[in-house]
C-alpha cells in the first residue's frame, strides 16, 4: 500500500526542513528573549534576525513586524484597533476577520471570486465615513487572487485603513506592502512549511494600534507574553526559502495538469473559478451530485488527504460560504473540494490523485444514480 499523499498546503504546510532544522537549534538556548544576559542576548538575536526574514516577504520594515500566536490573533489584534466606526469587510474573508466585526458591512464578490470594487466604492461613498477595510490577499478556498492595488487607492481616497490578511499570499505572489500603502497585514507560519502556533502582524508606523493581549512589554509593549523562540526560529526559516517566489514556478504547470487530468477522466467535474486570478497551487474541484464530505472521506480512503472550504471549523463540513457569496450553484457548491499543493507535491503525486478522482468518481456518481432510480 502507498503512503499517503498530502494535497492540503493550504490548511497548513508540512514542517520544511530548514524549519525543523532552525527549531531544534533554537531549542538549546536556555534564556529568556527579554534578559538582559549573555543567554537573554542570545535568544534575543534569533527574534529579531527573524524579523527582518519575516519582513522581507512583504517588503516592510522589520519593526513592523509583531510576533504571535498565528494569523487569527494577527487578525483580531489589526480589528481590535479600529475606532467605533464603519468597518467593512469582503463577503470571503477567513472566519477570523468575520467573527471579530460581526457588526461589519459585508461586501460582495463578484461570481468569478474577486471583490466588487464597485460595490466597496458605494460603501466607502457613503454618508457615515469607514474606519477600517479587511479584503483578503488571497482567497483561502479558491486560490482567487484579490485586486489589492485597486482596494487600497480607494480605501486612502476615503480615508480608510485598509487590512490585508496575507496568509495564503505570503510566498505565493509578489507583495510590496509599502507600494501598495496597506496599514497592517497577517500571515501564518504553518501556511509556509513552519510550525503552527506563530504568526505576524505587520503593522505599518502610523496606524492606530490598540494591544489585543496585555502584559509585559514584549514586541514594543504591542503583544505581551514571552515570545516562542523556537517556533519563530522556524517561522524565519520558512519565509527566507519563500521570499524568492520559486515553489510557485513550479507549482502552477502541477495544478494545471491536475485539473486537465481531472476533467478529461471525469467530464462532470468542475473548476470553481477556473478563470480568475488565482495562486498556483490552488485547485477548488466539485463533483456535483455528491456530497462534499463524502468526497473527501472518500478521496482520504484513496490515500489522498484533501479538504472541504476551509480547514477552520473543527472538522465540521458545510456548504461554503465563499461559494454562497459567489452564486455558485448549491448542487456545485455542495460538491466541492479544495485541493492545494506545495513544496513536497511532484507529478506522481498529482497524476495518482487524479486516477484516484476518476475511481471515487465512477463509484459515487453511480450510486447516486442508483438512488435516483430507486427513488424514482
Amino acid at each position: 500500500m502507498q503512503a499517503p499523499t498530502y494535497l492540503d498546503y493550504n490548511a497548513g504546510a508540512p514542517l520544511k526542513p530548514a524549519a525543523r532544522a532552525a527549531m531544534v537549534e533554537a531549542l538549546a538556548i536556555a534564556g529568556n528573549p527579554s534578559s538582559v544576559h549573555a543567554f537573554g542576548r542570545a535568544a534575543r538575536r534569533i527574534i529579531e534576525a527573524a524579523r527582518g526574514d519575516v519582513a522581507r516577504l512583504l517588503n516592510a520594515p522589520p519593526s513592523a513586524v509583531i510576533f504571535t500566536s498565528g494569523a487569527t490573533e494577527a487578525n483580531n489584534a489589526a480589528l481590535n484597533a479600529a475606532a467605533p466606526g464603519r468597518v467593512l469587510v469582503s463577503a470571503i474573508e477567513h472566519p477570523s476577520i468575520l467573527a471579530a466585526v460581526p457588526q461589519a458591512q459585508r461586501l460582495p464578490v463578484l461570481p468569478c471570486g474577486v471583490v466588487d470594487l464597485a460595490a466597496l466604492e458605494d460603501a466607502l461613498a457613503g454618508p457615515e465615513p469607514a474606519e477600517l477595510v479587511a479584503v483578503m490577499a488571497v482567497n483561502n478556498e479558491t486560490g482567487v487572487i484579490q485586486p489589492i492595488e485597486a482596494v487600497a487607492a480607494l480605501a486612502r481616497r476615503f480615508g480608510a485603513r485598509l487590512h490585508v490578511d496575507a496568509v495564503q499570499a505570503a510566498g505565493r505572489i509578489a507583495i510590496d506592502m509599502q507600494c501598495l500603502g496597506v496599514a497592517s497585514m497577517s500571515l501564518s507560519a504553518h501556511k509556509l512549511g513552519g510550525p503552527q502556533g506563530v504568526g505576524a502582524l505587520v503593522i505599518l508606523d502610523g496606524t492606530r494600534f490598540r494591544p489585543l493581549i496585555k502584559g509585559g512589554g514584549q514586541e514594543r509593549s504591542r503583544r505581551a507574553g514571552t515570545e516562542n523562540v523556537a517556533a519563530i526560529a522556524g517561522f524565519a526559516a520558512a519565509a527566507r526559502e519563500a521570499t524568492g517566489l520559486e515553489e510557485p514556478a513550479l507549482l502552477a504547470p502541477l495544478r494545471d495538469h491536475l485539473e486537465s487530468l481531472v476533467t478529461a477522466l471525469v467530464p462532470e467535474t468542475v473548476v470553481i473559478a477556473a478563470a480568475s486570478p488565482r495562486v498556483a497551487n490552488t485547485a477548488c474541484l466539485s463533483l456535483p451530485g455528491v456530497r462534499a464530505e463524502t468526497l473527501v472521506i472518500a478521496l482520504d480512503l484513496e490515500g489522498y488527504a484533501v479538504s472541504a472550504g476551509a480547514a477552520c471549523s473543527s472538522g465540521k463540513v458545510k456548504v461554503s460560504d465563499v461559494l454562497q457569496a459567489m452564486a455558485v450553484e448549491p448542487e456545485v457548491a455542495a460538491g466541492t473540494v479544495r485541493v492545494s499543493l506545495g513544496w513536497a507535491t511532484d507529478g506522481a503525486a498529482v497524476e495518482g490523485f487524479a486516477n484516484a478522482w476518476a475511481r471515487v468518481a465512477e463509484r459515487l456518481l453511480a450510486r447516486g444514480s442508483r438512488a435516483r432510480m430507486v427513488r424514482a
